[in-house]
């Protein structure tokens, strides 16, 4: 469960959040919508534990996002509005890299990543560098990253921002 309890963030005179609250249960969808500016991308960070709020505060399974860091990110995969993959690195050793740091090795590793190419498709690029990767390619790299430790909460930021059609038909259901 997630839960964001009257956050607020300002970045010098410019209030992104003005006392956020919601609750995210489990098994469920949640949808942060509003326009351009209105704050979503800026309380994704305070989740990711990128940003410090103001006042209010954000938990992940019961671990505040700000005092409890590490115990909330493993709890969480991550989409972040920009993918920052490693351009020189394959598909692979970028799926690899993120599923070391959330502490997988061996045959546990490989099978997530072996699961993860078959479930996005990704068998066509999977042993290419990501440098001059579709748009589409690198979100599909950057969603198996998010889920490689089986998180049970997922974070995306615009999961099908640059994906075609067919793409983002996948996702919605893969989301679903």
């Amino acid at each position: 469960m997630i839960t964001v309890k009257d956050l607020h963030k300002s970045f010098g005179t410019v209030k992104a959040l003005r006392g956020v609250s919601f609750n995210a249960a489990n098994g469920q969808i949640t949808g942060l919508l509003g326009p351009n500016g209105a704050g979503k991308t800026t309380t994704l960070r305070v989740l990711y534990t990128l940003l410090k709020p103001d006042q209010g505060s954000a938990e992940i399974d019961g671990f505040n996002t700000q005092t409890q860091t590490l115990e909330a990110q493993k709890r969480f995969g991550a989409l972040p509005d920009s993918q920052g993959l490693y351009p020189r690195l394959t598909a692979r050793e970028n799926i690899r890299y993120y599923g070391k740091l959330r502490g997988l090795e061996g045959k546990q590793l490989d099978e997530n990543i072996n699961h993860l190419v078959r479930l996005l498709e990704m068998q066509d690029f999977i042993e290419r560098p990501t440098e001059g990767f579709s748009s589409g390619q690198r979100v599909k790299v950057a969603i198996a990253r998010a889920l490689i430790h089986q998180p049970q909460n997922i974070l995306l930021d615009e999961p099908t921002n640059g994906l075609d059609v067919m793409s983002t038909r996948s996702m919605r259901s893969f989301i679903r």
